[in-house]
């Protein structure tokens, strides 16, 4: 809604867009103005979809913490600095990413989601190191050939390669990352990186890293684990306990949610350009190509703009928990709160001493 808009104020009106009010504000096509709007002249009202929140374990705190006492350990024992600690999770980018609202009638009994069913997407890998660093991307696409990817023309291909993204098809029928590219991540972005840190520290090749990754099958396969002795002995594999994802993983706490905000506002800009590209044409029906290789050309340039979005060592450290209480277990001892344990890790920048 909001993307067409524009595209009309922009053909028709431009100088909407430029025009200043008495305290220096332009006009924005926000959210609150789109609802204002649309229910003044549309008689439409949001209505909202729900769905079962994701449950966690009852014991998470304890979970959480003892996680956080072995990375300590680790960290402590092989005198892994913030730059070999690194983590990484997968997320789904949905090609046509929408909300959980739609627009209908009020008074409306039957609503209908548009998109709802949205299942055309691709998987991202991000990561991101302790001391503030981005890691390239994984990017990955449904299909068995080359052909799935995106082109090479597209809008800032070269751009992504040169930066050290992976673009690759997942030879399945589903998009979801499986053991050959888990593998392919190891080789092309992980070991590259710890190495060229290694180097820069001036430590041997042999020091250890810290890889935090979630118990999805593939990464706690006894294949995958194998594979992982074998050809990086050096690298500590450290799993994120389960059904604690969203509370104890860095890039799913802080990082997943501008990564995919970004996502949205490239779709929306391209959705804008579409629209005034249309509308110059005078076409009598106006719609918007959501042909798939249309829209995995155009993730690139979404993925290039979240790169540049999530590049922020800043914005990277920020992704803590702060201390927020001390308590006493039933024998009288008292133990730290897990997320204090967890910032006293993102914030350390050499060595953490750790005292029985």
């Amino acid at each position: 809604m909001r993307g067409i808009m524009l595209a009309i104020i922009t053909i028709m009106k431009p100088l909407i867009l430029k025009v200043q009010y008495r305290d220096g504000s332009t006009f924005k096509a926000s959210d609150s103005f789109v609802r204002r709007w649309v229910q003044r002249h549309l008689n439409w009202t949001e209505r909202k979809a729900t769905r079962a929140a994701q449950k966690v374990p009852e014991d998470w705190e304890d979970k959480c913490e003892r996680s956080m006492l072995r990375k300590a350990y680790i960290i402590k024992e092989f005198d892994i600095p913030p730059d070999l600690y690194v983590n990484s999770d997968q997320t789904q980018a949905v090609f046509c990413p929408g909300g959980k609202m739609t627009y209908a009638e009020v008074g409306a009994k039957q609503v209908s989601l548009v998109g709802g069913e949205e299942k055309r997407a691709f998987t991202v890998m991000v990561s991101v190191a302790n001391d503030g660093t981005l890691l390239p991307f994984q990017a990955i696409y449904e299909g068995k050939t080359t052909k799935s990817c995106p082109d090479p023309n597209s809008q800032h291909y070269k751009d992504i390669i040169d930066a050290g993204m992976l673009l690759e098809f997942s030879g399945t029928k589903t998009y979801w990352s499986n053991m050959k590219t888990m593998k392919n991540f190891v080789d092309k972005i992980l070991d590259p990186y710890f190495m060229a840190t290694q180097i820069r520290l001036k430590l041997p090749p042999s020091h250890m890293a810290l890889w935090q990754i979630d118990v999805w099958s593939v990464h706690r396969s006894a294949e995958f684990r194998d594979w992982m002795s074998k050809q990086y002995s050096n690298i500590t594999l450290d799993y994120v306990p389960g059904g604690c994802t969203g509370l104890h993983q860095p890039c799913d706490v802080g990082i997943q949610r501008p990564f995919k905000q970004s996502l949205k506002r490239s779709y929306h800009e391209a959705v804008v350009k579409e629209m005034i590209k249309k509308i110059g044409q005078n076409l009598e029906v106006l719609t918007i190509d959501k042909c798939i290789k249309t829209l995995r050309d155009r993730s690139v340039a979404w993925l290039w703009n979240a790169y540049n979005t999530v590049n922020k060592p800043g914005l990277v450290k920020k992704v803590h928990w702060r201390a927020k209480r001390m308590h006493v277990t039933n024998d009288g001892v008292s133990r730290l709160d897990a997320r204090f344990l967890y910032c006293f890790l993102i914030d350390h920048q050499n060595k953490c001493t750790i005292r029985k």
